[in-house]
């Protein structure tokens, strides 16, 4: 893990990135949550410049404030609850993780980050050949399917591939069978997430960030509603391009087009 330092020197303008771990190394949830805070409490009070957080977390379900009971993994697998905002995801190797601790104008406006955050990921997928798009209404990255006439049959399997209403809580993929598992949105040729994004702001100061699909495995998404949505999949890099890629491939992309946006955003206060 690497040391942030303290003392009475300036602090130096820019983003910093710190890598917490990866691979063998990918940290438990709850040690960079504790990390968040610390380096958190210390960009409060200018000790610390904006700070990156770039990590692999071990596996672990995590539910924000507005998860609920019925999108939890049914097989009573444990969930930690957190304090930022969205739903239930999963964490865990072959997904880059990023925390951007960073200090925004009073009165803060929460979408205009979570928007700045989206357009730097959106530009790594393009990076990447991979055309990423936001979803009006749902936050995050996504990769569009195809008109429903146009999906594909998979194994001679007459799916119904009638799109499902966001909101409709009587519609569960996990009581459906593999086939419509939010892994296999790709198949299926449905609208999928790449990226989720959930964060927290404190004191002007921001919390928690974005999970990025590299190449996990998926079906971890399988056991829960993830990010509470029934009616779209979940995808990764590996998967949209059809070949390996590294966590170390992507890393220093996200970390340049993170660098550009945030460094560079006109930071304003949220109109009143």
């Amino acid at each position: 893990m690497t040391a942030i330092s303290r003392g009475a020197t300036p602090v130096p303008e820019g983003l910093r990135f710190v890598h917490l771990g990866f691979g063998t190394e990918a940290v438990e949830y709850e040690t960079a949550w504790q990390e968040q805070r610390r380096v958190h409490a210390a960009r409060f009070a200018d000790e610390v410049p904006d700070t990156c957080l770039l990590l692999e977390h071990q596996p672990v379900y995590t539910a924000g404030r507005r998860t609920t009971d019925d999108e939890r993994p049914l097989d009573g697998t444990p969930v930690v609850d957190v304090d930022r905002g969205g739903k239930i995801t999963w964490h865990g190797p072959g997904q880059l993780v990023g925390y951007p601790i960073q200090k925004l104008p009073r009165p803060v406006d929460v979408v205009a980050h979570v928007r700045r955050l989206e357009d730097a990921l959106i530009r790594v997928c393009a990076e990447f050949g991979i055309e990423g798009t936001r979803v009006e209404g749902r936050s995050g990255v996504w990769v569009l399917g195809d008109p429903v006439e146009e999906r594909p049959v998979l194994g001679g399997l007459n799916l119904d591939f009638a799109p499902r209403a966001a909101d409709d809580e009587t519609y569960d993929a996990r009581l459906m069978g593999p086939e419509y598992a939010p892994s296999n949105a790709g198949q299926r040729g449905e609208d999928r997430k790449l990226a989720a994004i959930g964060i927290r702001v404190a004191k002007g100061v921001t919390m928690h960030g974005f999970s990025l699909n590299v190449n996990p495995d998926n079906t971890s998404f399988d056991k829960i509603v993830p990010c509470g949505i029934r009616d779209a999949g979940v995808a990764s890099l590996a998967g949209e391009l059809g070949r390996d890629i590294t966590i170390a491939e992507v890393l220093p992309v996200v970390e340049k087009h993170l660098k550009d946006v945030l460094e560079h955003a006109e930071l304003l206060p949220r109109a009143v």
